[in-house]
């Protein structure tokens, strides 16, 4: 018995805790985060932020050894040669030496004609280099490194921009929606006029204007429905394209705004500060590759050291041997002495870009501090309006109440009671498009401050 209590009350926390005001939350935490993983944007900035860190990796290669196979066949005849007297410079000495010994044991021999040209001539071999001293190639990799950042800082950046508009176009739904229940309140509300007019018609005690104005105003709110119909369609519609689904795709309108409300008004103070925007991380980034150039362009004056490595084999007619084989090793310098201040130019240009980047850093960072307090401020004035609209609310019902009661008993015209009815209906929308303008300002606001 005490297991199915227990069961019970299990499935019965289950139950509360999805229908908890936090379970609305959830729901557009879930489109949001269909919206990110489906976003085609973000997976193009994906394969930016994937190039630039093989990037990175290209720029830590140069550090590593490289290691090549090469190789050529030479093979000619003709053109300029060298001629080589070994035949007159030998030819006495061996005639004496076979007179002497009384042999032929010292043949008679040609001159050389040696050619210039190579004659089947192949050179084989592995090369091996390295960089010792290279300045160049330290600073290319910082640059490359704060290139992966701001790739990194772009995806973050369109994040919290799709974030915020997902946020806002399923508010604009909701307000869509609730807006169309508003009109189909003052419809019944219409209809159920128009039905008593012409009741009273019938019986000789109403008027046929009465009946006239109540059909205008029954057509008068269908068209605002309709309109009010087609806004909620385009919102949808908007808000499936943002989560990259189909458009006509059902929304989930299960959201507790008043519980959301009631929280935004809890809070007292406000973030202000906006060091989290990505914006001023990618300029800080941007400081940091003009920084990295400079000191490139000032080390201009440090030498490059290279050191290399042959093995391979050269012979003729593919002859291979002890003699063919060979090694060779060297050590490369390059120290530039005059270029016609070439360098100094590019420091000053690089001095230039630091400068720039930093006074774009300032700028970009007075924006944003100027753009959060727009966004607090309009987040107040939303708060404020709400409330505002609130009271009208209560007071139209009133006097919607007062009106409607004393035409029933005759003390006031059906003009009258139209006119309240107007203006209770005014007073609903009004309380509707002012609660999701809190919504909206928060939202806003989030993103203002970098917030998830």
């Amino acid at each position: 018995m005490k297991k199915i209590m227990g069961y019970k009350l299990f499935t019965l926390l289950l139950f509360s805790l999805f229908c908890n005001p936090l379970y609305a939350q959830d729901l557009l935490s879930e489109y949001i985060q269909q919206g990110l993983e489906n976003n085609i944007v973000i997976k193009q900035r994906k394969i930016s932020f994937e190039r630039a860190e093989y990037s990175l990796k290209v720029a830590t290669s140069y550090f590593y050894p490289s290691i090549s196979f090469g190789g050529s066949y030479t093979s000619g005849e003709g053109g300029r040669s060298i001629s080589i007297p070994v035949g007159d410079l030998l030819n006495p000495v061996y005639q004496t030496l076979n007179q002497l010994t009384g042999t032929n044991d010292f043949p008679q021999i040609n001159n050389v004609n040696e050619s210039f040209f190579p004659n089947k001539f192949y050179d084989l071999k592995i090369q091996a280099a390295m960089p010792i001293i290279n300045t160049d190639l330290i600073f290319n990799r910082q640059v490359q490194d704060h290139q992966v950042q701001i790739q990194e800082f772009e995806i973050e950046l369109y994040k919290k921009e799709l974030t915020k508009e997902i946020r806002i176009a399923y508010f604009n739904y909701l307000s869509a929606l609730a807006s169309i229940k508003i009109f189909e309140s003052a419809l019944e509300v219409a209809l159920e006029g128009k039905r008593v007019n012409e009741s009273l018609l019938k019986n000789d005690t109403g008027l046929k204007a009465y009946v006239l104005r109540s059909e205008g105003e029954v057509e008068n709110i269908k068209a605002q429905q309709t309109d009010a119909k087609n806004q909620t369609e385009n919102a949808k519609r908007y808000f499936n394209f943002l989560l990259n689904r189909n458009l006509d795709a059902d929304i989930n309108s299960d959201f507790n705004v008043d519980e959301k409300i009631s929280y935004i008004n809890s809070l007292v103070n406000y973030k202000t500060d906006v060091e989290q925007r990505e914006e001023l991380k990618m300029l800080e980034q941007g400081i940091e590759i003009n920084k990295s150039l400079l000191s490139m362009n000032k080390y201009f004056w440090i030498p490059k050291v290279n050191a290399f490595v042959d093995l391979g084999a050269q012979d003729k007619d593919w002859n291979y041997g002890k003699d063919s084989r060979y090694y060779l090793y060297g050590v490369q310098l390059s120290v530039p002495i005059f270029e016609a201040f070439r360098n100094q130019y590019k420091i000053s240009q690089s001095e230039l870009d630091v400068e720039e980047s930093e006074l774009n850093y300032e700028l970009t960072n007075n924006q944003l501090q100027l753009s959060i307090k727009s966004v607090l401020n309009n987040l107040y004035a939303a708060k404020q309006n709400y409330t505002s609209s609130q009271k009208q609310l209560e007071a139209a019902k009133s006097y919607y109440n007062l009106i409607n009661k004393g035409y029933i008993e005759g003390l006031n015209s059906f003009i009258e009671t139209v006119d309240a009815r107007t203006q209770l209906t005014r007073s609903e929308l009004l309380v509707n498009i002012n609660k999701y303008k809190i919504l909206i300002a928060e939202a806003q606001y989030r993103r203002e401050v970098a917030s998830e």
